[in-house]
């Protein structure tokens, strides 16, 4: 099985190297746990490091802010877009019935199936090779029962896969709620998740990070330290963390 390496220190090793090529998987936490920055960092890496294109579909924060707050981590978004390695789809004020100045974004009322054209489109223009889609609760599932979710989400990874990607779908839940996803089917569909948390103790915030599930794999299934640094998230191994107590 070939892997794919995901750029972020120390989480790697956790899933026997990387994830597996081509296959969809879902990044869940709530407000604050990293996970922008984790999937923006999966993709940036891959350019950085491996020169494989990617694309990020942002369907909740708008592009121009994106490249902004990421520039705090040294990841140059624009000079990867001049470049053709990465690709920016807009599709946030899309939403709520606005034009975008992006170059690539969707048009106001898009629905999946011209999400998903959008996207296969750009991925052979750059040959992407990694995707995130953030988030599944922006688009909005306007279904009447969770089979027809689970249909939609099925579709969003087949599609993917027959591209040949390797895709991160990130999706928000309450913290605390022990649920892994918005709809509470995506977890049945993915070929893996991987859980963000925050917990406050006392006056200080910890966060970590927790492979809950990850085909064809053998994972850890400890919860890990994860730290947001001057690079990105890196991720600390559990018996290392409480030795720096």
């Amino acid at each position: 099985m070939q892997r794919i390496p995901t750029g972020i220190p120390g989480f790697d090793e956790l899933i026997e190297g990387g994830l597996p090529e081509g296959r969809s998987f879902l990044v869940s936490g709530s407000t604050g746990t990293g996970k922008t920055i984790l999937t923006m960092q999966f993709v940036f890496e891959g350019i950085r490091k491996y020169k494989e294109p990617g694309i990020y579909v942002t369907l909740d924060e708008r592009p121009n802010l994106l490249r902004e707050d990421m520039l705090r981590f040294g990841w140059d978004l624009r000079k990867a877009e001049n470049e053709n390695q990465l690709q920016i789809i807009d599709g946030s004020v899309a939403r709520i019935g606005m034009p975008s100045d992006e170059e690539f974004s969707i048009s106001a009322g898009f629905d999946l199936d011209r999400l998903l054209v959008e996207v296969m489109r750009n991925a052979r223009r750059i040959g992407a090779k990694r995707i995130v889609l953030d988030s599944i609760p922006a688009l909005g599932f306007n279904y009447e029962n969770e089979n027809e979710v689970r249909k939609a989400i099925l579709k969003i990874s087949y599609m993917l896969e027959r591209t040949g990607v390797t895709a991160l779908l990130v999706t928000e839940v309450p913290e605390g709620s022990g649920q892994y996803s918005k709809y509470g089917v995506e977890e049945y569909v993915v070929d893996g998740i991987i859980v963000l948390h925050y917990a406050s103790v006392g006056a200080q915030g910890n966060r970590t990070i927790h492979v809950r599930k990850m085909r064809a794999t053998k994972h850890s299934e400890a919860l890990h330290p994860l730290s947001i640094t001057a690079k990105g998230i890196m991720v600390s191994k559990q018996e290392r963390a409480y030795e720096e107590v």
